[in-house]
């Protein structure tokens, strides 16, 4: 059997499985697995972990673990990102997932988030990857925006290294906790998200644009909005992956989501419906960053911290 690896992302939001094996020096996806279980469920407002979404992101940690053992993975690298960094609990949560999964998640900061993230997006449309061909998404400088459930990070640079990055305390599920009551959200409510995005962005002013730069978005979010988009009826990471989505599309898309229930947005084409609830306040943060950062579309990867994690731990 060839050598297979795989990684694990264990986000606020969803929980992220990538296994892959070595083809010709380069490493290929085997299987890839993503299921929502909202780690970060309450995590903003009482600083831990919520006892079921403990339970059932080892549920899902586990069955992870098994297929990628299943399938040959001889090595395993698990990370967790912002819920596991803001809880006081986080023990508890390592604990469970090494006697079921028999895995025990590196704590990561949102630092490293950002370099993982980057060396994903980098390989897929940087300059000397020979890019996707896809309108826009020819070789050059970049900015990967990665909209997470609890937090936001920004790398940017033109290099296999990001020059610069930086992580952000804002994101999906911290702002609809944080900002949102009602079902569909007021226009009080709205303005409050969209308000607590910008003034959390702030940061992203200072760094400047490089010329002829494209921006990359990542993570569900980005990808959820692309899907919605272009109404499919079942998500396709071929056509994901590679996409463009205009600001005034993002744009577009917040005044339609916010104009609809959770139970009405989860029916839509293109949407993962456990992610309902919390899209707009992504989509928000979405297209407030692209205004501060100056760009008018962005370029959409399927690809994130696993990727990056692969290929940080066990690339060639």
């Amino acid at each position: 059997m060839p050598d297979r690896l795989a990684a694990i992302d264990v986000g606020t939001n969803t929980v992220l499985l990538l296994v892959a094996e070595r083809r010709a020096g380069a490493l290929a996806p085997v299987l890839e697995r993503a299921e929502i279980t909202r780690l970060g469920r309450g995590v903003d407002a009482s600083g831990r972990l919520d006892a079921a979404a403990i339970r059932e992101t080892v549920r899902v940690l586990a069955d992870f673990a098994a297929s990628a053992r299943s399938l040959g993975a001889s090595r395993i690298a698990c990370v967790a990102t912002s819920a596991a960094r803001d809880a006081s609990n986080g023990a508890e949560f390592f604990e469970e997932a090494r006697r079921a999964a028999g895995l025990v998640p590196e704590v990561i900061s949102g630092d490293e988030e950002a370099r993982l993230v980057w060396a994903s997006a980098w390989r897929d449309f940087g300059l000397s990857s020979g890019a996707k061909a896809t309108e826009g998404a020819a070789g050059g400088p970049l900015a990967v925006l990665d909209v997470g459930g609890g937090s936001t990070e920004l790398s940017f640079g033109d290099g296999p290294l990001p020059r610069g990055r930086t992580s952000l305390q804002v994101g999906a599920v911290r702002l609809t906790e944080r900002h949102v009551r009602s079902d569909p959200p007021s226009a009080a409510e709205l303005s409050r998200v969209r308000e607590a995005a910008r003034d959390a962005l702030v940061p992203l002013r200072s760094l400047a644009r490089s010329p002829g730069g494209r921006l990359v978005g990542v993570a569900g979010t980005v990808t959820t909005l692309s899907a919605v988009a272009q109404a499919l009826p079942a998500y396709d990471p071929e056509r994901v992956h590679g996409s463009l989505l205009a600001r005034a599309e993002v744009e577009a898309l917040v005044g339609r989501l916010a104009g609809l229930t959770v139970a009405a947005r989860a029916a839509l084409p293109g949407m993962e419906p456990k992610r309902a609830d919390v899209i707009l306040a992504g989509a928000v943060v979405v297209a407030e960053a692209m205004a501060l950062l100056g760009f008018d579309r962005l370029t959409v990867s399927d690809r994130g911290v696993r990727w990056g994690l692969l290929h940080d731990r066990f690339g060639p």
